[in-house]
């Protein structure tokens, strides 16, 4: 990273990888419920990869990649779907629907919190011209 880094841009870089996360538990819970036909093809939960970034004294975060949980997916009696093996077994998505909610909220909170950031410099700097 190159320039000088001010509490905007930590602030923005913290809600793009707010961003990612929370995009990323969205994807999961619309996989959720979702049934296959072997435990392969079966979707695993997916999660962000954060690395810290210090320069000049500021440290922030990016994403330094998404990867795939190693939750198995779970077999499940149903031999009426369509998609079920020869005993009657179908593959769940590998995804706990209770903890992505927990991680939408707390990802909701931390972006939140980076937009009071903003909004609290923009208002010490708006007052710091005002009174100059």
């Amino acid at each position: 990273m190159s320039g000088n880094m001010n509490v905007f841009d930590v602030a923005s870089r913290a809600m793009s990888a707010q961003m990612v996360r929370l995009n990323t538990t969205a994807s999961n819970l619309a996989n959720a419920r979702t049934d296959y036909a072997s435990k392969d093809e079966a979707y695993r939960a997916m999660r962000p990869v954060f690395r810290s970034v210090m320069e000049e004294n500021m440290a922030t975060i990016d994403v330094e990649r998404v990867v795939q949980t190693d939750a198995e997916p779970q077999k499940r009696y149903d031999p009426s779907n369509p998609i079920a093996d020869q005993q009657g077994y179908v593959w769940e998505a590998a995804v706990d629907e209770t903890a992505e909610m927990i991680d939408m909220l707390e990802t909701a909170r931390n972006y939140k919190n980076n937009v009071q950031v903003l909004q609290t410099a923009k208002s010490l700097i708006l007052e710091t011209v005002r009174n100059q």
